[in-house]
């Protein structure tokens, strides 16, 4: 069974997953700076964490990063299923196994939460470690997805 797609929806859908990625990796920023921010309640003084605490850093990390969870998930899904309709393959180059790869890594990285809820340090590190690697794979994901985008919009033009 094949699904008959319009013809500018199917170009105009290429679209889509770019915008949410750069969207996504900024608020994937934000999470790490919450999540900094929660942390550093962990090592301040007493009048310092007073104030801290009032900001919510927690539950702010906690709910953005549930959010960049799924919307990379989706994305990545939906990334893939725009290429495939378009061109009737996936391309497996650095940029679908890296995306793959930040996929299961953050997976990894939500899945230590009760770990670190009880007070498991070697979790906590592994958290920060699997984000920080994140980010710096996104940041390269970026330029990589805008070079594909380069492409998309030469063969349109």
């Amino acid at each position: 069974m094949s699904i008959n797609i319009p013809e500018p929806i199917k170009v105009w859908s290429q679209f889509g997953h770019p915008i949410l990625m750069w969207s996504l990796f900024g608020l994937t920023i934000y999470a790490l700076y919450l999540g900094l921010q929660w942390r550093r309640i962990r090592f301040a003084d007493k009048d310092i964490k007073k104030e801290l605490v009032k900001k919510d850093f927690r539950n702010r990390h906690y709910q953005i990063g549930s959010v960049v969870l799924s919307l990379m998930v989706l994305g990545n899904i939906g990334g893939m299923a725009v290429t495939y309709i378009n061109n009737g393959k996936l391309f497996v180059g650095p940029h679908l196994l890296i995306g793959l790869a930040m996929t299961g890594l953050i997976a990894v990285s939500a899945s230590l939460s009760p770990l670190m809820q009880k007070g498991n340090e070697l979790a906590r590190y592994t958290h920060i470690t699997l984000n920080i690697a994140i980010v710096g794979l996104f940041g390269w994901q970026a330029i990589s997805g805008m070079e594909i985008v380069q492409k998309i919009l030469e063969r349109m033009s």
